[in-house]
C-alpha cells in the first residue's frame, strides 16, 4: 500500500491537524499534503489518509476525525483530537522512524500522549479552558502554534495555506524535542539508577555530566538525596533537587551565605578555594574542580541539616 496523498481541511487551522500533519508527512514523506474540504478527496482510499475532516473515525480506511457524534473516546472517555487519534495509530512508527530504541517505544508512546497529545486533544475539544494555564495562556504551543495564522485582512487567496506550511516545521521542533528529550530520559535512567546505588546513603548524588534525574530518584524512592553534583565543561556543578516539576522548591537549598556571590567572594564566604558562582535563589553552585564542589556539597548538606 502506497499513500501518495494526506488529506485535511482547508481554511483556518488549529494544532491537532497540524501536529498531525508532523506525524504523517514524517512517516510518508513523498505523500502530498492536501488541504481541501472537496467532497472527492474525502472519500476514504487506498492511497490517502484523511484527518480533521470527514465525519468519520475508521483507521481501517485510514480516516481519523472528531467533529461527528458519537466523538471518539480514550478508554478513560476523554475526547480524542485528531492528533490523538494519528497518534495512537501512527506514533509507534513515527518513534521507530525517529530511532527511538525497540525497549523504550511503549513507554515513550505512552509518555507523550500523556504530556503532549491529550493537553492538544482536551483544548481543541473544548474538555479544557486555555484559562487553566494562567496568564501563561497565550503561551501555550496551541496559541503559539494559532498566532502562525494570517492576519484577517491578508488578501492572498492562499495565505491560509502558506501559513499552514509555515507553520509545519515550526510544530515538528516542538514535536521532535519532546520525543528527544523523553528519549533522553530514558536512556539516562540507568546511569542514574547506577549513581544512586554508588552514592549508598550519602545525600550527594554524582553523576558523570549533566542529564535528567529528578523523576528517577522519584521512582528509586531515594528520598534522601539532597543534592546532585556533575561535571559541566571544565567546571562541576552543584545542584539542588526540586521536589517537583511544578516547584521551584527543593529538597534542600544552597548556604543562605552563599547566595548571589561569585569568585573570591564565594570562596571567602564558603572557606572553599576553588568556588566561582552560586545563584541568588541557591539552587546551583560552581567550582572549578571536583574537590571544590565536594566541599561545597558536604557543606551544603551539613548546612542543611
Amino acid at each position: 500500500m502506497t499513500i501518495n496523498y494526506l488529506v485535511t481541511h482547508s481554511g483556518g487551522f488549529h494544532a491537532d491537524e497540524l501536529l498531525s500533519s508532523v506525524i504523517l508527512t514524517s512517516l510518508f514523506p513523498q505523500a502530498e499534503l492536501k488541504r481541501t474540504r472537496d467532497r472527492q478527496w474525502l472519500v476514504p482510499a487506498a492511497d490517502r489518509i484523511i484527518f480533521d475532516v470527514g465525519g468519520d473515525y475508521d483507521a481501517e480506511a485510514q480516516i481519523f476525525d472528531h467533529h461527528q457524534r458519537p466523538n471518539p473516546l480514550r478508554e478513560d472517555e476523554q475526547p480524542f483530537s485528531s492528533f490523538g487519534l494519528v497518534w495512537a495509530h501512527y506514533g509507534r512508527a513515527y518513534l521507530a522512524a525517529m530511532d527511538v530504541p525497540a525497549h523504550d517505544i511503549d513507554a515513550i508512546h505512552s509518555a507523550f500522549d500523556t504530556k503532549f497529545v491529550l493537553p492538544i486533544d482536551l483544548l481543541d475539544n473544548g474538555a479544557m479552558e486555555p484559562s487553566i494555564a494562567g496568564p501563561l495562556s497565550a503561551m501555550t504551543l496551541p496559541a503559539l502554534l494559532g498566532s502562525l495564522k494570517p492576519q484577517f485582512d491578508d488578501p492572498s487567496p492562499t495565505a491560509d495555506d502558506d501559513a499552514f506550511l509555515a507553520a509545519l516545521p515550526i510544530a515538528r521542533s516542538f514535536v521532535e524535542a519532546a520525543i528527544r528529550n523523553l528519549a533522553a530520559k530514558a536512556r539516562a535512567q540507568s546511569i542514574v539508577l547506577e549513581a544512586i546505588a554508588k552514592a549508598g546513603p550519602s545525600p550527594i548524588l554524582e553523576l558523570p555530566m549533566g542529564m535528567p534525574y529528578r523523576s528517577v530518584l522519584d521512582n528509586a524512592g531515594a528520598d534522601h538525596m539532597l543534592f546532585v553534583v556533575n561535571p559541566r565543561g571544565t567546571d562541576w556543578t552543584l545542584n539542588g533537587i526540586k521536589l517537583s516539576n511544578d516547584t521551584f522548591d527543593q529538597r534542600a537549598d544552597l548556604p543562605a551565605a552563599w547566595a548571589g556571590l561569585s569568585d573570591s567572594a564565594l570562596e571567602e564566604a564558603s572557606g572553599v578555594k576553588g568556588a566561582k558562582f552560586c545563584h541568588n535563589a541557591r539552587f546551583i553552585a560552581v567550582a572549578n574542580s571536583r574537590e571544590a564542589i565536594m566541599k561545597m556539597a558536604d557543606l551544603a548538606v551539613e548546612a542543611a541539616k
